[in-house]
């Protein structure tokens, strides 16, 4: 991406959604694109403060502090906060992944100044007073019980914290656990917050009627004598080589539907052959009605209420994971029958047809997910965190059409092996896998 100085702006030629980025002299990044569908203003802020950055023994810390960062601020409470949103129709929206917490929002154009203010208010000075934490604390701790008693949130935990292992951030449940955030007080998140929610973290993105130049200014006026120090980037230790099949299985009896997770570790979004592995993960498991895994499993043999798979490649080298919701008697069958379409990918390769068409779903799909102001915000968002440049949208149909069927044959040899494979099942089932 192309960065200016402190305090300056750039705007690419105008082609594509051409947006407006500055970054203010203490580090914070502003990306503003200008439309007149509506006259609303999305405004979405990412702070790299996301699960990745929790210390041990404190799992789940990065999520209690998205539940919590606009409960109460040194001049407002948490009731009025809400009150001022509510009295402008506006619904901030707060979430956590593994590197980024994120605040999100959509307001008239005459509330700019003052929604900006405020949320500006909710990410450098939040209080995190006790009696609400307190009652996010038993909210979280609900929601993690959910999850236990949830087949298809079990396997993907599970999966996960076999495929990285408990000291890297990948394999730790992002709520944490009951007894972790039963021991999270408010202290903790103030020292979390202190640490990673910083000027340098922090990108902004507005989306909508009002001009790039004053939205870069009123992101100055609010943000501008903002202070802190970056935290180090998390360097965690590599996930662990899948050397041989590894299978478990969660019985859960009183449950209906059995979920299947199966997966491998593979590339971080940097990686150069991105492209080719995000062409083969779409072959695989999300085309049209599901690629080849939905054809085969679902629609052919009718094994399964829904199956896909799913590339998330991060900052670092992140999962390819397959999911499957099927009857308990369909299990061995519908495992047996990934591991055919995943064998035949890795010795046939992919189809000329399958390849032009995944390239055409894949770039015909991107002027959907900018139909809106927030899709547009949530894009140059990922734009931003990944470095990718502000003429990406640009770009994207060429890095695609450059993708030749051999890189994707070889991605699905580098990444798919279905005697590495990691497994589980959770549900009413307790037979084996082996």
């Amino acid at each position: 991406m192309n960065v200016v100085g402190a305090g300056q702006a750039t705007t690419e030629p105008q082609r594509g959604l051409s947006p407006t980025r500055a970054v203010l002299a203490n580090g914070v990044s502003v990306i503003a694109k200008e439309t007149r569908t509506t006259p609303a203003v999305t405004l979405h802020a990412n702070l790299q403060a996301g699960t990745v950055y929790d210390p041990a023994g404190q799992d789940g810390l990065a999520h209690f502090v998205s539940r919590t960062i606009d409960r109460g601020t040194e001049r407002h409470t948490a009731d009025e906060i809400a009150e001022q949103l509510d009295s402008r129709g506006v619904t901030l929206s707060a979430s956590v992944g593994r590197h980024v917490l994120s605040l999100a929002c959509t307001c008239l154009v005459e509330d700019f100044d003052d929604v900006l203010g405020l949320l500006a208010e909710v990410m450098m000075r939040p209080t995190f007073p006790a009696l609400e934490v307190d009652r996010r604390r038993g909210e979280i701790i609900t929601l993690i019980r959910q999850d236990e008693d949830n087949p298809a949130a079990v396997s993907f935990d599970a999966l996960m914290a076999m495929l990285y292992g408990e000291g890297h951030p990948y394999g730790r449940r992002a709520r944490g656990t009951v007894e972790t955030v039963g021991g999270i007080e408010p202290h903790a998140l103030q020292t979390f917050h202190a640490e990673h929610c910083v000027p340098s973290s922090l990108s902004l993105a507005f989306v909508g009627d009002i001009e790039p130049g004053r939205a870069i200014e009123t992101a100055r006026s609010a943000f501008g004598a903002w202070k802190g120090s970056p935290t180090p980037e998390v360097t965690p230790p590599p996930a662990p080589a899948g050397a041989a099949r590894r299978t478990r299985v969660i019985p859960m009896m009183n449950k209906s539907q059995t979920d299947i997770a199966y997966g491998f570790a593979t590339i971080a979004r940097t990686d150069p052959a991105y492209y080719a592995y995000w062409l083969m993960n779409n072959i695989l498991g999300q085309y049209s009605l599901g690629g080849r895994l939905g054809d085969s499993i679902r629609e052919q043999q009718g094994m399964a209420y829904h199956v896909f798979s799913s590339l998330d490649a991060n900052r670092l080298p992140g999962p390819l994971v397959i999911r499957a919701g099927v009857s308990p008697s369909n299990v061995e069958k519908a495992v047996a029958s990934i591991d055919a379409e995943l064998r035949k990918l890795v010795d046939e390769g992919p189809t000329e047809r399958e390849l032009a068409e995944s390239k055409q779903y894949l770039i015909g799909s991107m002027p959907r997910t900018l139909e809106t102001n927030m899709g547009i915000a949530s894009y140059l968002q990922t734009v931003q965190f990944f470095e990718l440049g502000l003429d990406y949208d640009i770009r994207v149909p060429d890095l695609l059409g450059a993708v030749t069927l051999d890189e994707v044959h070889e991605a699905a040899r580098s990444a798919i092996d279905p005697g590495r494979a990691t497994i589980v099942v959770a549900g009413p089932f307790d037979g084996s896998l082996a």
